[in-house]
């Protein structure tokens, strides 16, 4: 049996036409009950709104929501040296609590080799794009292909962004919060302040430089990577490692030949990566590219 008080299906449907009216679509029910009583008409009771959209499945919030694009996954590759550039910004412990330097580095991808760091003590965009054409002048004035960088407030300046457009760079920026999308900036902060002699705090940003100085020369030239086949950075950067390689083979070799049971085979030195990635495609995206070129091509 109906209630007498009952809103007839009529009454139903223009309630629920209201309130999803474009005026009143981003509003509660109770905002809707007052406007209209404010202006000599009444509906039904803020109950019944609730109930009715309720019934139609209308209970969630009810304001239009802000929505924005997939951020699209970086993968940049690199198959010898100068070819793809990272970098980075570190904060390194002052002397005092609240005082910190701000470390800058720049990576090549293909050989994890340092081209240029600095220190400072803040960041902005002016310091980064001078930053970025000191790497380049320690290059010996040639450019990447593409520099990659997170989304820090430096890295994306209209400095910085204008310099790369000028210089004819493509830009390639980490997704929000995605810290494997710079892993070679992360895992070369990670080896510096895990090294023994990494201070606790810097008594001074000269004191921060010297001891950054050290580092950065130690990396390139004595840090065996294990990335790239445990040699130097230095070594795959200016390209003496697959000399080194075959050296490292021939003493193994040697090490066989004199004991041979002390091996299952004869030994090989670790092998040189043939490309560098920044997040590798999955291989179904591999496979719908090639899919693709192959329709293309018929």
């Amino acid at each position: 049996m109906v209630h007498p008080a009952q809103l007839s299906p009529t009454e139903q449907r223009r309630v629920l036409e209201v309130l999803n009216s474009r005026r009143f679509c981003e509003k509660a029910p109770a905002q809707v009950w007052a406007t209209l009583l404010d202006e000599g008409a009444y509906l039904c009771s803020i109950r019944t709104m609730y109930r009715l959209l309720a019934t139609a499945g209308q209970t969630g919030d009810r304001r239009r929501q802000a929505t924005h694009p997939p951020r699209v996954r970086p993968e940049l590759v690199a198959d010898a040296p100068g070819q793809v550039w990272t970098w980075d910004i570190t904060r390194l412990k002052g002397p005092v609590k609240g005082v910190y330097f701000d470390l800058y580095v720049m990576l090549d991808i293909y050989s994890r080799y340092i081209v240029h760091w600095e220190i400072w003590p803040t960041e902005n965009g002016e310091l980064a794009k001078a930053f970025i054409e000191n790497a380049i002048i320690r290059n010996g004035g040639v450019v990447p292909n593409t520099i990659h960088a997170d989304r820090g407030t430096s890295m994306t300046s209209r400095t910085v962004t204008q310099l790369l457009a000028e210089l004819k760079i493509d830009q390639s920026h980490s997704r929000p919060r995605v810290s494997n999308d710079n892993p070679y900036s992360e895992a070369n902060f990670k080896t510096l302040k895990y090294c023994p002699a990494f201070p606790e705090r810097f008594g001074s940003i000269q004191h921060a430089r010297d001891f950054c100085d050290v580092f950065a020369e130690y990396y390139n030239h004595e840090h065996r990577h294990s990335g790239i086949g445990l040699h130097t950075p230095a070594s795959v950067h200016f390209g003496t490692a697959n000399q080194i390689r075959q050296q490292r083979a021939l003493v193994l070799e040697a090490a066989y030949a004199a004991h041979p049971e002390r091996f299952h085979t004869v030994p090989v030195p670790p092998a040189l990566p043939d490309k560098a990635w920044i997040n590798e495609p999955r291989p179904s995206t591999i496979e719908t590219t090639e899919d693709q070129q192959a329709t293309n091509a018929a």
